[in-house]
């Protein structure tokens, strides 16, 4: 990685998590670049060639201009897409955020430079099924799990598991309004009277067994550092999903077990990420058991909390400072 030059940082407009970055290298006096895809292609302009072996050119606002060839690595948060005019037909629209995602996107992927988290490898590392096949094959210890659009099959991964609790789990997070207030959809713990449910079948279900918990722990993997924070849950929708009531949490720094620290490394390293965001529960005799791992989480709130310096450590890897 190169050690000069501008750190591109790809992300919506509204983003305190990459504020804290930029804050930071421009603090080290280390040049930023940021950009939304949602700017283009009416607010930042690309004008890019090939000649010999890479690309040359620029983006630019009306404010800036970023040499691309100066580009010494990219923070890919969470940009948002690209924007066209009202009067642009749908079919037109469709059409140019295509073009816009393979010329403009296809163009930043190709700059020769590395990118916390690659964007491919990201999506890819988001489906669940992966994560947990590859959670377990790199020996941390995972739920047992069931996915299904069977409610027949539902009931009787709920019998196996002996009356104990269900859990069920959406892919993706799911939020959105109704009746004009925020709703979201987290964890649920289900008796197994409650399948099968008709429900089931109208798409893909996961399921998992409840892992009894004392705690759990968000840890923070970027490059080979580690930081490893308690989350403590005050009230009952807390301890079965601490992100349905953030106002009930308490943190406590920790340190991951070295088993569990050598296989998250083995297991970013299978996925090919720089970052992830762990979660696992932590057993009332202290056993660490696997949930997710997000590769590009939001760990702000655990700084916050803490004091943990992930943000310094994002940092350096953004500018090539190796850490150990």
């Amino acid at each position: 990685m190169s050690t000069t030059g501008s750190v591109l940082v790809v992300t919506g407009s509204f983003d305190p998590t990459a504020d804290l970055v930029i804050e930071e290298l421009t603090r080290r006096a280390v040049p930023v670049f940021r950009a939304d895809m949602a700017w283009f292609p009416s607010r930042l302009t690309l004008a890019a060639s090939l000649g010999g072996a890479g690309w040359s050119g620029t983006l630019t606002t009306d404010r800036r201009t970023l040499d691309l060839s100066t580009v010494r690595s990219v923070y890919y948060r969470r940009p948002t897409a690209p924007e066209f005019p009202e009067s642009m037909p749908p079919e037109a629209r469709a059409v140019a955020a295509a073009e816009a995602r393979r010329g403009f996107g296809g163009l930043l992927v190709a700059l020769p430079c590395p990118w916390l988290p690659p964007p491919g490898r990201a999506a890819d590392a988001e489906y669940k099924p992966l994560q947990l096949r590859v959670a377990a094959e790199s020996g941390l210890r995972v739920p047992r799990t069931l996915i299904t659009n069977d409610p027949a099959a539902a009931r009787e991964f709920a019998d196996r598991l002996g009356g104990a609790p269900v859990v069920y789990k959406p892919f993706t997070p799911i939020r959105g309004t109704r009746e004009g207030h925020s709703v979201a959809v987290y964890a649920n713990v289900l008796q197994p009277e409650d399948l099968p449910h008709p429900s089931v079948a109208t798409t893909a279900h996961l399921f998992q067994e409840w892992v009894p918990k004392a705690h759990e722990v968000r840890l923070t993997v970027v490059g080979r550092q580690m930081f490893a924070a308690e989350i403590h849950a005050g009230s009952a929708s807390g301890r079965v999903d601490w992100r349905s009531d953030y106002d009930s949490l308490t943190y406590k720094t920790c340190d991951p077990p070295r088993d569990v620290a050598a296989s998250a490394l083995r297991m970013l390293d299978q996925l090919g990420l720089p970052f992830g965001a762990f979660d696992f529960i932590v057993t009332p005799s202290g056993e660490w058991t696997f949930l997710e791992v997000n590769p590009n989480g939001q760990w702000g709130f655990v700084e916050q909390a803490t004091g943990l310096p992930i943000t310094a450590a994002i940092c350096d890897h953004l500018e090539g400072i190796t850490t150990t």
